[in-house]
């Protein structure tokens, strides 16, 4: 990560959507992330219990029960150790595409995350979920587990609000 507190991100607008990209380049090949990615007992470790059945239309469960979120939604796009995407939604909410892509870099991975989100979301929050999220992912893959890093969280949000300012120079107002 090139900031010690937190994983750099770029935001762009898209009429009424918001996109987030996310890199890190891992230490391990990709079948040892996307195993991380895909497999439940591995989900458990870094995000939320759950599954995902990898084909395209398969269901997508994860349960955040420390929050009460559980997200129910659909697997639209896999390829094998290189792409998978589902919406981060429940029932009845608007999609929210999570899209993962995998390239090898020798025996590393570079990992890539793209969300879009409505503009009415909170979407420096939903990124710097997903960054404290990609912490636990680099240390559970490096064998370290780890709780959900706040400071990671909190420093993120700070440093991706001014970004989302930015595409329009006033803050984007999360839906009530």
């Amino acid at each position: 990560m090139s900031d010690p507190s937190h994983l750099n991100a770029g935001f762009t607008r898209d009429g009424d959507l918001v996109v987030a990209r996310l890199a890190i380049t891992l230490d391990n090949p990709v079948h040892e992330v996307w195993a991380a990615l895909t497999e439940p007992d591995r989900l458990a470790q870094w995000l939320a219990p759950g599954a995902i059945e990898l084909v395209e239309g398969g269901r997508a469960r994860l349960d955040f029960v420390d929050s009460g979120i559980v997200i129910d939604s659909r697997v639209t796009a896999v390829t094998p150790q290189h792409l998978l995407e589902y919406s981060w939604s429940g029932p009845g909410e608007p999609s929210r595409p999570v899209r993962w892509t995998l390239e090898p870099v020798g025996p590393l991975t570079r990992l890539a995350l793209t969300l879009t989100l409505p503009k009415s979301d909170d979407v420096a929050r939903s990124a710097a979920g997903w960054a404290a999220h990609l912490e636990m992912l680099t240390a559970f893959l490096a064998g370290a587990a780890m709780r959900f890093p706040f400071p990671t969280f909190q420093a993120a949000r700070a440093s991706y609000d001014a970004q989302v300012a930015g595409l329009t120079g006033q803050p984007l107002e999360p839906a009530r």
